[in-house]
């Protein structure tokens, strides 16, 4: 009798045990799967690096021959004659929205500078179809910035984070600039772009860019190495914080198929892809990355163990997802940027046709306002 009543309360027990809800899993805890293994090895940040690389050589070059261009017009052409390089006009982002904004307004492609709108185009156009492929793979400002805080990562053996009640905040200040210098340039009429271009201030705006870094005064030289130290502390600190310029490519890029795209069912919940994005997103916790910080730039695609768990895809509907290898990627930012110069170039509407004579004029005019060292490097060069 007694056996009988204890394994009835012992049933009673059980079921009661097994009535009660199970305890939630803490949200941090995360349950390992077991991986499958990538069978080749990704090579896209070898891709990366090398086109990096030769968009950096192809601006120094550009950098070099604009250099020697201005001495020859600032010696009265007694200097090595060469020709002025129409792709330094790619380090004129105003210029270029403006330039934008006059064919939008006139329907008529620039007479002057019209590289600036074409090389505009062209990173736009790469934003769109790519994501910020532009800041990631091509921008010269941007891989200088990434060799610095690797640098960093070097020497220090990490790099510093800003707290997020910060980081926020100082995303923000990237967005005012834009706003101010799109303000400015969306009130101009497309007379007003042209007069300005026209006019020997915006005809020779270059010189005077480069006029900054050939003659640093002493507040020019503490906000480039304030801005140099940190990067080398910050990670893509410039990119992240105070570039407008990577703020618009953003903006457009939001509008791109092109999303790094997260398969939940492959997925490891290993977290490395979020640890190894530069812009600090949370790529394992979401299926799409939508954010304007991401520059597919694909290292989280790198450092991810799990075949087919995650991958840049152009998103054409709910159920077609085509993914995009890395060489495809490079191949596309290559036909857009190449295409639209050669088609500028082959259509002569690369290159500012003016007589020399006027920019013999003007260049050494342009000095006339800043600091008398520059005047006399000017009188040096004509001796």
């Amino acid at each position: 009798m007694e056996t009988a009543i204890e394994g009835d309360i012992e049933s009673t027990r059980q079921v009661a045990v097994r009535a009660l809800p199970l305890p939630p899993k803490p949200r941090n805890l995360r349950v390992r799967k077991k991986p499958v293994r990538r069978e080749a090895e990704d090579s896209s940040q070898r891709l990366r690096l090398a086109l990096q690389a030769a968009f950096l050589a192809l601006n120094v070059w550009i950098g070099l021959q604009f250099y020697f261009w201005v001495r020859w017009a600032e010696s009265g052409g007694r200097t090595m004659s060469v020709s002025r390089p129409a792709g330094v006009e790619g380090w004129l982002p105003i210029e270029g929205l403006m330039q934008f904004k006059y064919v939008l307004a006139s329907g008529q492609l620039p007479r002057l500078h019209p590289a600036a709108f074409f090389l505009f185009l062209a990173f736009a156009l790469i934003s769109l179809f790519f994501r910020k492929a532009f800041c990631g793979w091509i921008c010269p400002v941007g891989t200088f910035s990434e060799y610095l805080w690797n640098f960093g990562r070097i020497v220090f053996g990490r790099n510093f984070h800003i707290p997020p009640w910060i980081d926020l905040p100082l995303r923000s200040l990237k967005y005012l600039l834009l706003g101010f210098f799109a303000y400015a340039v969306t009130t101009m009429s497309a007379a007003a772009i042209a007069d300005f271009v026209e006019s020997p201030y915006g005809l020779v705006v270059d010189v005077r860019m480069l006029n900054l870094f050939r003659f640093v005064g002493t507040t020019t030289a503490y906000i480039v190495g304030g801005l140099i130290l940190a990067s080398v502390l910050v990670q893509n600190f410039w990119c992240r914080y105070l570039c407008p310029y990577g703020a618009l490519m953003g903006l457009i890029s939001i509008f791109s198929p092109a999303r790094i795209t997260r398969n939940e069912s492959a997925c490891i919940d290993c977290a490395k892809c979020a640890n190894a994005c530069p812009s600090a997103l949370p790529v394992d916790r979401l299926v799409q990355i939508r954010s304007a910080e991401c520059m597919s730039c694909l290292e989280c695609v790198a450092v991810c163990p799990a075949k087919d768990a995650l991958a840049l895809r152009f998103v054409a509907s709910a159920k077609l997802h085509r993914v995009v290898p890395a060489w495809q990627l490079a191949a596309g930012i290559a036909v857009v940027f190449f295409g639209l110069v050669g088609y500028a170039k082959l259509s002569d509407h690369w290159q500012t046709h003016l007589p020399q004579e006027v920019f013999l004029k003007l260049v050494p005019a342009a000095n006339e306002q800043h600091h008398p060292m520059i005047r006399d490097k000017i009188e040096e060069n004509r001796e």
